[in-house]
């Protein structure tokens, strides 16, 4: 039976906090008119806050016997009055802050996970093609949340119980023996360190809950995506387990957590109960040798409670906060994550109209140890035809890639009208091009929406004709929703040939000067193919036309074949010359037609 083997858990990543702060500090200053005015209001609020104890010990005092009746009347009618108001004003003062501070954060989230979306779609391919979309996904999300989180628990939580401390010190210290003050203040050093060292202590086990919550998060998207294949090999079972596997280690780590979330709650509220015992009991024996009244006493109990309520979160708002500048360092990292394909400082736009296409000597690798693509030269003039095929692996999709600059060659360049690639936008390449690829993966959307997406500024009719032209349209008006059917996740609901076509129309729509049809009816019945191989061969006039092809009979017509071979080109001329010649090309045709007509003979 397979065993896991565990690994020693890696070291605690470098933290990067106040690195983290200045980054996200700009986006918060942008609205510094609101900032400072929300910073207004929380000191009206503490002010408001510290000075309802001190009326309500003038009204009890006021009911002490030495206080006249006739006194009474008056004065403490006033004082109720101002408790009141400054009950209200508490609870306005606070109100006007959540207001002018919503926008600052709800703007902040906003542009930074604008950006986060852009970087993203703005990376190579290759670190697409590595990434684990999973965890990916919950590192963006938990990031974007933790932006929230710090500024509410920072500026609504932290800051005011801060400037609350500040206030009641100095007025125990004004008003009363310096030992209230000292007690107040040795018991709150006393609270916030202990807090502190533990919470420390408590952020590897924070941290590896959340890495178990990524990893199984990972696990059961990484499942899903792939149903179909769970289904085919009936491994519902093993990947449940899987799954299981997981969440057990997940359950055991968040077990850990909250085991040490209760020794630091019990330590808390032993250093806060020893403290109010101090304090009540300095009070009470200020009572009794006639130095404070029991309004004091009540101003003093106050005090205790506004101050140790908030305290008590202390620990949560700690872990809490530092638990979000972890998060959103890892947002934060995302953007720093190295653009591979960048335009060139002086990058130029690629003029509209005809296009004609050169390689020149181009090499590349995906890694260094294993070369794709070896001295590829040919050149397709504007409005012509160009075929490359080749066995499986002999690089012909690379062609593609490579020019929509997903990647960079190697050596030598890649020319449109004369320009280097790597000198033009991007933008502008890529609005020339468009392609049909041999994997078509649609947005879980409509029919409409994945044809219109070739040109999302599309009028429906323009939609119709590229549907037509593709021969979808009659499929798609025999749905029940039309075009208004959606395809499903990834474009599931529909066949291959369906997606295919879809494809196909999108390319279409698009109406760009070079056209790339990479194994563009791979997916399609014979009938259906020949059919839409004639729509394609009308759609490559007068455009700039690259075939990548493995069926051969897709590619008769082309002003020009290139045979690829592990990444050489090996043979190049007209199928005719080509068949002439008995090479390479002429041995794939002779076994295709072959394989045709065992497979008639097959059906009959």
């Amino acid at each position: 039976m397979r065993r896991d083997i565990a690994l020693p858990a890696p070291p605690p990543a470098e933290r990067h906090d106040w690195q983290t702060i200045k980054t996200l500090f700009p986006y918060l200053w942008h609205w510094r008119g609101r900032v400072l005015l929300a910073l207004a209001c929380l000191v009206g609020a503490k002010l408001a806050n510290v000075a309802v104890p001190i009326v309500f010990k003038q009204i009890v005092d006021g009911f002490t016997p030495a206080t006249p009746a006739q006194a009474f009347l008056i004065a403490p009618l006033a004082l109720i009055a101002a408790y009141g108001v400054l009950r209200f004003g508490v609870s306005l003062f606070t109100e006007l802050r959540e207001l002018l501070f919503t926008r600052v954060t709800q703007r902040a989230v906003r542009t930074i996970a604008l950006q986060v979306f852009e970087h993203l779609h703005a990376l190579s391919l290759r670190f697409h093609l590595e990434r684990q979309t999973g965890g990916l996904t919950r590192d963006i999300e938990r990031g974007t949340r933790a932006i929230g989180t710090l500024i509410s628990y920072t500026i609504f939580s932290v800051l005011p119980t801060i400037v609350e401390v500040a206030l009641v010190l100095g007025i125990l210290a004004a008003r009363y023996e310096p030992s209230f003050a000292l007690i107040a203040a040795a018991t709150l050093v006393v609270y916030v360190a202990y807090t502190i060292v533990l919470s420390n202590w408590r952020v590897h086990l924070r941290r590896e809950v959340n890495e178990l919550d990524s990893a199984a998060n990972t696990r059961a998207i990484d499942s899903l995506l792939n149903y179909e294949t769970v289904k085919y090999f009936n491994n519902e079972a093993w990947e449940k387990a899987r799954y299981d596997q997981q969440m057990q280690k997940w359950e055991a780590a968040q077990i850990k957590s909250q085991i040490s979330l209760s020794y630091l709650n019990l330590g808390q509220s032993l250093i806060i109960a020893a403290g109010v015992t101090l304090m009540m009991w300095r009070a009470a024996l200020g009572v009794m040798d006639g130095s404070m009244t029991v309004g004091d006493i009540v101003l003093v109990n106050a005090f205790l409670i506004q101050l140790y309520i908030p305290l008590n979160f202390l620990g949560v708002l700690y872990r809490e906060i530092r638990q979000s500048l972890t998060d959103i360092e890892r947002l934060f990292a995302l953007l720093k994550e190295n653009r591979e394909i960048q335009d060139a400082p002086d990058a130029r736009v690629l003029e509209p109209g005809p296009c004609a296409v050169r390689f020149e000597n181009v090499g590349f690798a995906y890694e260094p140890r294993r070369q794709i693509l070896h001295d590829v030269s040919f050149e397709i003039s504007a409005g012509r035809t160009l075929a490359v095929v080749g066995h499986s692996g002999s690089g012909k999709s690379t062609l593609a890639r490579l020019m929509f600059r997903f990647y960079d060659v190697g050596s030598g360049a890649i020319r449109i009208n004369g320009h280097d690639i790597r000198q033009l936008t991007q933008a502008s390449l890529r609005a020339a091009i468009g392609i049909v690829p041999q994997d078509t993966v649609l947005f879980n959307d409509t029919i409409e929406y994945n044809i219109r997406y070739g040109r999302p500024t599309a009028s429906f009719e323009e939609v119709r004709a590229a549907a037509r032209a593709a021969h979808l349209a009659e499929f798609i008006e025999r749905l029940p929703d039309g075009y208004d059917t959606r395809v499903g996740e990834r474009g599931l609901k529909l066949s291959g040939g369906e997606k295919q076509r879809v494809a196909i129309a999108r390319a279409l729509l698009k109406n760009p000067p070079i056209l790339i049809f990479d194994e563009a009816t791979s997916a399609l019945d014979s009938k259906t193919e020949k059919a839409i191989q004639a729509e394609l061969e009308q759609a490559a006039i007068g455009r700039t036309t690259l075939i990548i092809a493995h069926r051969l009979s897709t590619v008769m017509n082309a002003d020009e074949i290139v045979v690829l071979d592990a990444g050489r080109i090996v043979e190049r001329g007209t199928h005719r010359d080509l068949l002439e010649r008995g090479g390479a090309y002429a041995q794939m045709w002779a076994l295709q037609q072959q394989e045709e007509r065992n497979a008639v003979a097959a059906s009959v």
